[in-house]
């Protein structure tokens, strides 16, 4: 090369290579290949047919083309009390946890939980067949009652419900520890007289269930103010009409509903929960077109995530995307 010729080459060289690193730069900011740790994750959902199971192997799909090299382990669940204690002791990085048991939670490592998100509610849901005496829950005393697995959310809110209604949840009811699954095989099979479910609208139990037996949804929102005041950890309900012939012909029904969040460790790299945040975000519409309570994560409301701080990996997401 002729020292002509390389004075034209080099600049040219080098302008080529400024490029290249501000490509590079701007496919690490943007969340590429090579910005995250790769490998396996556990993500602690739900029970089989419930709201969370559903999402999480759905968030799971949305995961594999937003980061690739990102393998989500969906560990199934009794629930949020459950979820909380997986991702504390480290079995799971991820799960999704309603607020008012997070807030009910009190075990070593409490102070480490981060959210991501928060997501959708859930709907408090006492179900009894059609044609039931039961008009409220005070109906219950002596019944049999799924009461939900010991470790789930619905377990901990109802144990709460049944003390506010004047009913001892372990002797005042024939108390049920089932799954939603469970419980509407056992309802069906006039095992139970009714079961509490907490979940996402609709729940697909609950709507097959409801495609075998006629259903009706009981009335709980006007316990809302007698639960806040004996509970503080239920601040987070609020009542919620839940809306007609959600499954099949029930009218609406005044109820509670309480937020469910995304949840992670603080020691969980924050360019991994970015681009979990990032994905939860862009797969809204995806994923609920399938579970249609997704269609309620929002990136306006999703930094709500009391009463747990933002993880900071998904605090950078929120602020790349304030407008």
């Amino acid at each position: 090369m002729t020292r002509t010729a390389a004075r034209r080459f080099w600049p040219a060289l080098a302008a080529l290579l400024l490029v290249a690193g501000a490509l590079s730069g701007w496919w690490l900011a943007a969340g590429g290949t090579a910005s995250y740790p790769k490998g396996v994750s556990g993500f602690a959902t739900g029970v089989p047919n419930g709201v969370y199971d559903r999402y999480g192997n759905l968030l799971q799909q949305a995961l594999q083309t937003s980061m690739p090299g990102v393998d989500l382990r969906l560990d199934g669940s009794q629930g949020s009390v459950d979820n909380l204690e997986r991702v504390t002791s480290g079995r799971d990085d991820f799960a999704i946890a309603t607020a008012d048991a997070v807030a009910d939670f009190d075990a070593p490592g409490k102070d480490r939980l981060r959210a991501i998100a928060r997501l959708y509610d859930d709907y408090l849901q006492l179900v009894v067949p059609v044609d039931s005496p039961i008009q409220k829950v005070s109906d219950l005393r002596g019944l049999r009652v799924g009461v939900g697995q010991p470790k789930s959310g619905v377990n901990l809110i109802t144990r709460e419900l049944l003390t506010v209604a004047g009913i001892d949840p372990d002797r005042g009811i024939q108390p049920a520890p089932l799954g939603v699954g469970d419980e509407g095989d056992a309802l069906a099979a006039h095992h139970l007289d009714a079961f509490f479910w907490s979940g996402g609208l609709p729940t697909t139990a609950l709507t097959s269930l409801s495609q075998r037996v006629p259903l009706r949804i009981v009335p709980l929102g006007d316990l809302t103010d007698a639960l806040h005041r004996q509970f503080p950890d239920t601040a987070a309900y609020r009542a919620a009409v839940l809306p007609a012939s959600i499954y099949a012909d029930n009218p609406a029904v005044l109820t509670m509903a309480v937020p469910n969040l995304l949840i992670t460790r603080d020691d969980v790299d924050l360019r991994l929960v970015e681009g979990m945040t990032r994905a939860v975000i862009d797969s809204r519409d995806w994923i609920g077109h399938q579970v249609h309570a997704a269609q309620r994560v929002d990136l306006r409301t999703a930094v709500y995530t009391d009463p747990l701080p933002l993880h900071e990996g998904a605090r950078r997401y929120y602020r790349s995307v304030k407008p």
